[in-house]
């Protein structure tokens, strides 16, 4: 079934594990047919035949790898509700519906030499999508980005395996200190900003909002920045209206953006925060 250039996919479940209590890292068979994600994109799915209940759920696209006969894509997600306590029960050979790749990715400029990505909590899902990407793109087995990896406390940190693999330089910060320095993500990157040249570097976050929020106050204009926002979706494809954000538009003026269509990666400098 057609929808606006994309299509459900039927996927088969061939893992599905809790890595941390309440994480839990999904792979999925997928036909050779379905599109290279871009770094930021996602995903919306849901169980094959059920109708309850009824909304797809969105995923960021966490790993993707295509063999000669199918593709594997990874999903890295906090059971947070219903839907997906339901997506965390399915077992290997579970069959799933996928529709996407959608939204927009984040934009790699070659000429910003000096790559860093930001990554608070479960924002570390599309990042690791990009640092995968990242890696391809530098032909050498590690790239030269450096990951700021934030979290509340060691137990909620995610995704570090995968990141171990592409990066070579990773500072960890959980709130209390139980892992790496004992900072906010945000202030950790603040202390190391000067060795950063703005011409020369882009910068590419996912987290909460109040992450988000303190990175803007610290960047200002000067910085190339993309985020990649968490909001609430239901239709995937910007009908619903339900996931819009306030941002400046072209003239400056406040416009209102659909996160699943028009996002879910935006540049900071134009999301408003009030």
């Amino acid at each position: 079934m057609a929808i606006m250039n994309k299509q459900i996919t039927i996927g088969s479940v061939s893992g599905n594990d809790e890595i941390r209590a309440g994480y839990v890292l999904m792979t999925l068979q997928l036909p050779r047919s379905f599109p290279d994600p871009h770094p930021g994109q996602f995903v919306m799915i849901r169980i094959a035949g059920l109708r309850d209940p009824f909304l797809s759920r969105p995923l960021s696209i966490f790993a993707f790898s295509r063999g000669r006969s199918h593709c594997l894509v990874r999903l890295l997600y906090r059971v947070t509700g219903r839907g997906t306590q339901i997506l965390a029960g399915l077992i290997p050979g579970s069959q799933v519906e996928i529709f996407g790749p959608l939204g927009t990715g984040y934009v790699v400029d070659p000429a910003r030499e000096n790559r860093v990505l930001i990554a608070g909590g479960i924002g570390v899902a599309p990042l690791s999508l990009l640092a995968q990407h990242l890696c391809k793109l530098s032909g050498r087995g590690v790239n030269p980005a450096v990951v700021y990896l934030g979290a509340k406390t060691a137990d909620e940190i995610v995704g570090l395996d995968q990141l171990q693999k592409y990066c070579s330089g990773i500072r960890i910060c959980t709130d209390d200190g139980s892992s790496g320095a004992k900072s906010l993500v945000t202030r950790a990157f603040q202390k190391d900003m000067k060795k950063y040249n703005p011409a020369q570097t882009a910068i590419y976050a996912c987290g909460p909002k109040p992450m988000l929020r303190a990175l803007a106050g610290m960047l200002k204009d000067r910085y190339f920045c993309q985020v990649s926002l968490e909001e609430r979706m239901a239709c995937g494809v910007g009908a619903c209206m339900g996931c819009a954000v306030a941002v400046r538009d072209e003239n400056g003026d406040r416009a209102y953006r659909r996160v699943c269509a028009d996002g879910p990666v935006f540049e900071l400098k134009d999301v408003i925060w009030e």
